[in-house]
């Protein structure tokens, strides 16, 4: 992890309209690119990693499912709980109204949740993959999270039922819950060749599919702006797009609760919720 961290909780900021309103000006009439992130999902019942006041999580890394059995049935127990929850989940008014936002080009999310496509925003790139596909790592078949569960329900109906005996649990940000024991849990391998089986999401300590990248530059010098929503930009795999665009010469906007990696790049910065953010920006 880098050293820079998010900021706690804080209060809005007093001026966030004044800051909407320099904002509304500076995008008018621009093609813009929205370069979204786990704040703009969490009034849709997913939780994120770094918001303030988000709970202190530790997110599976790449090394440590590559390198232990054990933690990929951990993973794949917590997942087998979990997943049916970002699947059910809708699009929240900030989902919506982003479609509605004039001149939007463009969509780069470094969310897993689907919820962009779901609320029906063109020209969507899952910059960390989605939660609904899972791939072999031998053979690279691609199979739908649905198909998945219907090979592991049959085999783990105790398992599912000893957990649901305990009540509610708490649902975790990567399509998982949290529990603890899950050594009863039955893992299956690829159907084809026997390979071992990963969601096609970006790990942490994985690096974003290079064609996935190139993409997404694209995106960003085909627009005149750049508008994030809800990202501190903590990892590169999104600060380096509002790099590129300040390189550029291009505007950017950062609409964020609590202060995020490339404020010192921004045009604006807003620390307010994202749905308050658009429904200003979207207002004639």
């Amino acid at each position: 992890m880098p050293a820079w961290e998010p900021a706690e909780a804080t209060a809005p900021d007093p001026d966030y309209a004044d800051r909407l309103d320099r904002a509304r000006a500076l995008l008018r009439g621009r093609r813009i690119v929205a370069l979204t992130g786990a704040g703009i999902s969490t009034a849709s019942g997913i939780p994120d990693y770094r918001s303030p006041g988000a709970p202190r999580r530790n997110p599976m890394t790449i090394q440590q499912f590559l390198g232990s059995p054990e933690f990929r049935r951990r993973y794949w127990a917590r997942n087998h709980l979990g997943w049916r929850h970002m699947d059910a989940a809708l699009p929240n008014p900030a989902h919506r109204a982003l479609t509605e936002l004039p001149g939007i080009s463009g969509v780069i999310t470094q969310n897993v949740d689907l919820l962009h496509l779901k609320a029906g925003s063109r020209g969507v790139i899952d910059l960390h993959g989605n939660y609904a596909q899972v791939r072999c790592l031998s053979c690279e078949n691609r199979i739908s999270r649905h198909h998945l569960h219907a090979r592991l329900e049959p085999l783990n109906a105790d398992f599912a039922a000893r957990i649901a005996d305990r009540g509610a649990v708490e649902v975790a940000p990567d399509a998982d819950v949290v529990v603890e024991d899950t050594t009863d849990f039955t893992m299956v391998d690829c159907g084809t060749c026997g390979g071992i089986l990963k969601p096609d999401i970006v790990y942490f300590g994985e690096s974003v599919p290079k064609p996935r990248v190139e993409r997404a530059f694209t995106m960003v010098d085909g627009a005149d702006a750049l508008l994030v929503l809800g990202s501190s930009l903590t990892v590169m795999s999104g600060l380096r797009f509002v790099r590129h665009a300040h390189k550029q010469g291009k505007p950017v906007v950062i609409v964020n609760r609590g202060r995020t990696r490339g404020d010192g790049l921004a045009d604006v910065t807003v620390d307010v919720d994202v749905a308050t953010a658009l429904r200003r920006l979207v207002a004639p």
